[in-house]
């Protein structure tokens, strides 16, 4: 399955409390067990007014169908072509 990256925009995110992270996360995690489509979340990064979500999932529209369900905003969606890191550079 293909991998994404989510954009959401969230007003003070970096603020939310770990019980409100932990909710988004148990929201996250329920919307997709009761979902027909795959959509796996990996993990997401916070900042000050963004969420940055790592998906798998079957197409877009199943993260679409995720985040309406959840009730989180989707400002974009990114299909991951390659990933690199520092052992890239070894070869």
């Amino acid at each position: 399955m293909p991998k994404y990256i989510v954009e959401r925009d969230i007003p003070n995110a970096g603020d939310l409390t770990a019980e409100q992270l932990q909710g988004i996360a148990q929201t996250s995690c329920g919307v997709s067990c009761n979902m027909n489509a795959n959509v796996h979340w990996l993990e997401s990064f916070v900042t000050d007014h963004k969420v940055y979500c790592i998906l798998i999932a079957d197409n877009e529209e199943a993260l679409r169908e995720h985040g309406e369900k959840g009730g989180f905003p989707i400002t974009n969606i990114a299909k991951i072509s390659s990933i690199i890191d520092p052992s890239t550079a070894e070869g």
